[in-house]
């Protein structure tokens, strides 16, 4: 396993990450929007294939960190999309980004943990390559520290110091 989001494609990232716990209650993580705002983002999912999933970002909730000016405009944006694939507690897809890409999370049960593999498929560009490389990587770690009752790591310096990392990382 990768400490970090790898490009599998021109425009397809992975990653990887063994999280504490059993497979449910990393599916719930996934599946609850309450739950989800604590590491991603709120919003709501249909649960069923072809239903309408809206993300509402708002990441003030993940750590106490102020928005950095150049992301301050995605405060309280939402993205309506279509669930692809639900299969409890294994699989979950959907659009993303009105539709532009699609993100898929696959959990399979690894002793008493759970592994999450999430794929990002037809990313744009490589500028969205970092970002969502970035972006997936810190919000998996917020997800991490959760799951082990920790206190969650600040979101944007997190965010900022990966997307650096992932500027070297990703070829151009």
């Amino acid at each position: 396993m990768n400490d970090f989001a790898q490009a599998i494609a021109t425009d397809t990232l992975r990653l990887e990450r063994l999280l504490p716990g059993p497979i449910e209650r990393v599916w719930s993580y996934l599946t609850d929007g309450e739950k989800r705002s604590q590491w991603f983002c709120g919003g709501s999912l249909e649960p069923r294939e072809g239903g309408k999933s809206v993300l509402l970002f708002d990441h003030d909730k993940l750590s106490d960190e102020s928005y950095p000016a150049d992301f301050a405009g995605m405060k309280g944006k939402s993205f309506t999309g279509t669930v692809l694939v639900y299969d409890p507690p294994r699989a979950l897809g959907y659009t993303f980004e009105n539709g532009g890409s699609e993100v898929l999370f696959e959990l399979t049960p690894k002793g008493k943990d759970t592994l999450l593999v999430v794929t990002h498929r037809k990313v744009a560009t490589r500028k969205d390559m970092v970002g969502f490389s970035s972006g997936w990587d810190t919000h998996l770690g917020i997800l991490a520290d959760l799951l082990a009752g920790q206190k969650p790591r600040g979101f944007w310096t997190t965010h900022q110091g990966l997307r650096k990392e992932y500027e070297k990382r990703i070829a151009a």
